[in-house]
């Protein structure tokens, strides 16, 4: 049989007014990654989807493109002030067999939620994800009403999963008000939708409540990670010196590629080695002409957002700086407030410390100055990065 392509297709043009602020909820962070973010990769991880899709509203191009980072999922769609303006843009986007509709509002998708809907296609054109209703269900206006039989009553949720031929003739067929979601739309076109079982974690998020029991959740899977880096630099021509972001009057300079800054390397390659990205090295090559010179702040805040897009949450980071000279101590403090300022971490996570080797090798010589660092962060569970975006 043909391999059917899946494509995802994730509506994120929302303005997610009821969440309050500047920014809509969609690119918002959730455990130092944003809610958009966490849905493309909850997708894309999984084996049976091809492609992953994003439908953003006009004006949001840049907060998505951070948002998402270097994922793979080609050039965002603009979609219109309703939904059914997003989707129907989506669907003209894209090529599929099987298209799966997702709101960036849900980004915790299982993938056996995934299983179940795709399995479902099988016998229907279209399937969703439900849960039974638990809470009494009532009327209500200044008093209780009275109560509704729940018997029968679900909520429903994405991804939902369709034929793409038989969602884009159903949509070509709807000429009410927008939709709330597209079983709505196949089922008024006379389709069969499936229903498969839900999950508590595809709940919408929509208030500040929401908000908070995802932050706990999501904090609460990610495990502790430690990165190691060190960094060796040796005295030439004349000063200053870079040495933690900050210039420090000294008879005589480093020798490096870029500005030699032994700090901001050390702690660069500590920070890379927590998600097992390589070394600063294989970003920055010294062979590249482009970095001759360059400020080494660009590499530590290049560690950073890598950290962030893979949905990790810097806790802190100690530095020790091993040299004769210059002195350190009278530095430590901008040092400190330097690199938390590139990392967006309280001064209160950086520590930066001095010692000497007693006038014993290089450093005893006043050869050059070298620095070994360590990392503390938290990452989500094994399985990072997707495959495709390693």
């Amino acid at each position: 049989m043909t391999q059917k392509k899946a494509v995802a297709l994730i509506v994120a043009a929302g303005s997610g007014s009821r969440m309050g602020g500047d920014v809509p909820k969609q690119f918002r962070p959730i455990a130092g990654k944003a809610v958009l973010a966490h849905a493309v990769d909850a997708l894309i991880s999984h084996p049976a989807i091809d492609a992953v899709r994003v439908v953003v509203g006009d004006g949001q191009q840049e907060m998505a493109r951070k948002a998402l980072g270097s994922r793979p999922v080609g050039e965002l769609i603009v979609g219109g002030n309703e939904r059914a303006d997003s989707v129907r843009a989506g669907l003209n986007d894209i090529e599929a067999d099987i298209v799966l509709v997702h709101d960036a509002a849900r980004p915790f998708c299982r993938h056996d939620v995934i299983d179940r809907l795709l399995g479902a296609l099988e016998h229907a054109e279209g399937a969703v994800p439900v849960l039974p209703l638990a809470d009494t269900l009532a009327r209500a206006g200044e008093t209780l009403g009275d109560p509704v039989d729940r018997q029968g009553l679900v909520r429903v949720q994405t991804p939902q999963a369709f034929h793409y031929g038989s969602l884009f003739e159903a949509y070509a067929q709807w000429n009410g008000p927008s939709p709330t979601d597209e079983s709505t739309v196949l089922r008024a076109a006379g389709r069969e939708v499936a229903v498969v079982e839900g999950d508590p974690m595809l709940e919408k998020l929509t208030n500040a409540a929401d908000w908070e029991r995802a932050e706990h959740w999501q904090r609460a899977r990610l495990v502790p990670r430690t990165g190691m880096g060190f960094d060796v630099h040796a005295f030439s021509g004349e000063g200053p010196v870079m040495i933690g972001g900050i210039s420090i009057p000294h008879e005589r300079g480093l020798a490096g590629h870029s500005d030699a800054d032994v700090v901001l390397h050390a702690i660069t390659d500590a920070l890379l080695g927590t998600a097992a990205l390589g070394d600063i090295g294989s970003h920055f090559p010294p062979s590249d002409q482009q970095w001759k010179g360059a400020d080494s702040c660009i590499f530590l805040a290049h560690a950073a957002q890598l950290l962030r897009e893979a949905g990790g949450t810097i806790d802190f980071v100690d530095c020790t700086v091993i040299c004769e000279a210059p002195k350190v101590g009278p530095h430590r403090d901008a040092m400190r407030s330097r690199v938390a300022e590139i990392l967006a971490i309280p001064r209160g996570s950086v520590s930066i410390k001095a010692t000497t080797t007693e006038r014993l090798g290089f450093t005893g010589r006043r050869e050059g100055i070298a620095a070994q660092a360590v990392a503390s962060v938290r990452m989500p569970p094994s399985g990072w990065p997707p495959e495709g975006l390693d």
